[in-house]
């Protein structure tokens, strides 16, 4: 952490011809703590795009400080983000911690380890999590960790807040109604298909178990770090009866609907495939 340095410079008395002068008092200079760099993980970003994020902006910190090599960096990152348990959540050790990075702002100086990166997204998650009622979940049957997952499809999945307890509502029912999920994100997650590709048929048939369209239940882990909008939808959803949903032509809402029939009369006029 940034120290404060403090340097007290004490006058000296000085003599002449005439007698001595008296001492002054003594001063105190305040060194100003260095000035931090900031690092901005987006809800939504997975583990992998927060790594590269942190090699990002650890490079520019190197080049505007280039007489001292930041600590921070990717592969310590990626150390750091796995194989812990998360105190606040359960004790279960995590093979990495997908979910659980807390989406936020963070300063960093020059010796800030990836260590103490993550530990601070980490409390921001202990906070975070605390604040949200966990009760409706549980009586659903939903463990912590299934809510997190489903918090994680809804960050990927919603644009706007509003709509992001209906799309928790759709996950809610379709999982009582023993459905698959069919959220492509999972599929992307899983197969690591950037959001800028198509998603291929053969890709549709994949057997991974992060493709929601032939396996039932949630993926086995989250698929991005939610913010606290997409958790209190997850522990929260509308109580809606909607089972299908579809991105409108403005690439930001969605058509919500409980029929089949108009789910896919929308898709045949918006143009999917």
């Amino acid at each position: 952490m940034a120290r404060k340095l403090v340097i007290t410079a004490l006058a000296v008395g000085l003599t002449g011809c005439g007698g001595s002068q008296a001492a002054a008092p003594p001063t105190t200079t305040v060194i100003p703590p260095p000035k931090p760099f900031h690092i901005v993980f987006p809800e939504g970003f997975t583990r992998a795009q927060m790594a590269q994020r942190v090699k990002v902006v650890a490079n520019i910190a190197d080049h505007e400080r280039k007489h001292k090599k930041v600590k921070l960096n990717e592969p310590g990152y990626l150390r750091a983000t796995k194989n812990l348990v998360v105190p606040c959540f359960d004790r279960t050790r995590r093979a990495n911690l997908e979910g659980f990075l807390f989406p936020a702002t963070y300063d960093f100086l020059v010796g800030t380890t990836s260590r103490h990166l993550v530990n601070a997204q980490l409390d921001a998650f202990c906070d975070t999590w605390r604040s949200v009622d966990m009760r409706y979940a549980r009586s659903k049957n939903l463990t912590p960790y299934d809510v997190l997952k489903i918090a994680s499809m809804i960050e990927k999945e919603a644009a706007v807040d509003s709509e992001r307890p209906l799309v928790a509502g759709v996950i809610y029912n379709r999982l009582h109604l023993g459905m698959t999920l069919g959220i492509d994100a999972t599929l992307r997650y899983g197969l690591d298909i950037p959001p800028t590709e198509s998603i291929h048929q053969s890709q549709l048939q994949n057997d991974t178990p992060y493709n929601t369209r032939l396996h039932a239940g949630l993926p086995p882990t989250p698929i991005a770090s939610p913010g606290l909008a997409s958790i209190r939808a997850a522990a929260h959803p509308a109580k809606v009866d909607y089972l299908y949903y579809a991105r409108k032509k403005d690439h930001k809402h969605h058509f919500f609907t409980a029929s089949g029939d108009a789910y896919n009369k929308f898709l045949a006029e918006n143009g999917y495939g």
